[in-house]
């Protein structure tokens, strides 16, 4: 997953390279004195070159996002055709991979916990039409890394402030969308993938620090970044069985 969006980065190479070249120098250089800004910065400079280049047109009006409640409707069709779809893909490209996430950032939490509260969340916001509530294993991949903070113990109180930023898109959703979606497709795209390259780059010198475990460890990653899916399910699920599957016949050879 985590993958994908630093391979499009480069990708948005050749589609405007006198915006996008000058801010991947200016996010290696400001990363050099403070790598948790360099990516905010590229944000700003970026929006701000667009729209002085006039890469950008006009900006939308603010306005507030607003509830609607959506009554429920439980229709077997829909448990079957949607809702179990749904829950697996949920289960095997978000939960899954979060976990995997965190586990290479070095945090080792109970998963019945974290499934529980957010599968109670996902059900209390389902009436209002919300996505379900899970472990989002790119902003956990953002949140966790070293450049959040150097000490692992410290790095939650990155929490609260995604909480306030979700908050603020909560409140003007639909206009921060539109504000996103005049800025050049380019700078969007490098923007997540260079706010995802410290966490992968943090996540592979995990994954193949063992010898015992690099060959399944590389499969893992391999399958994953295919973007495989088989029977409507993702490749982070079917990465981690074949990385399970090539582990299991390495050990069973050791013995």
């Amino acid at each position: 997953i985590v993958v994908t969006f630093a391979i499009n980065a480069v990708k948005a190479i050749p589609v405007d390279p006198w915006l996008i070249l000058p801010l991947i120098a200016a996010f290696f250089v400001i990363r050099l004195f403070n790598p948790a800004l360099s990516v905010l910065a590229v944000l700003i400079g970026g929006g701000a070159a667009a729209f002085l280049t006039g890469r950008v047109g006009g900006l939308p009006t603010p306005e507030l996002s607003t509830l609607t409640l959506i009554a429920p409707q439980f229709t077997v069709t829909a448990i079957v055709g949607l809702a179990l779809p749904l829950y697996l893909v949920t289960m095997a490209s978000q939960n899954l991979s979060g976990l995997a996430v965190l586990r290479a950032a070095g945090y080792h939490p109970e998963p019945g916990p974290l499934i529980g509260v957010t599968g109670l969340l996902s059900l209390m916001s389902a009436p209002f039409g919300a996505s379900t509530t899970n472990l989002a294993a790119i902003s956990a991949a953002i949140c966790t890394g070293p450049d959040v903070h150097p000490d692992p113990g410290e790095r939650w109180k990155t929490g609260p402030f995604y909480a306030l930023a979700y908050l603020v898109f909560a409140i003007f959703g639909a206009s921060l969308v539109a504000i996103f979606a005049v800025l050049p497709q380019s700078l969007i795209v490098l923007v997540a993938g260079l706010a995802l390259m410290a966490p992968l780059a943090n996540a592979l010198s995990i994954a193949l620090k063992e010898d015992g475990e690099r060959m399944a460890a590389t499969v893992t990653f391999a399958v994953t970044a295919s973007g495989l899916t088989l029977f409507g399910v993702g490749a982070a699920f079917w990465g981690l069985i074949a990385g399970l599957v090539v582990l299991f016949l390495e050990t069973l050879k050791k013995r």
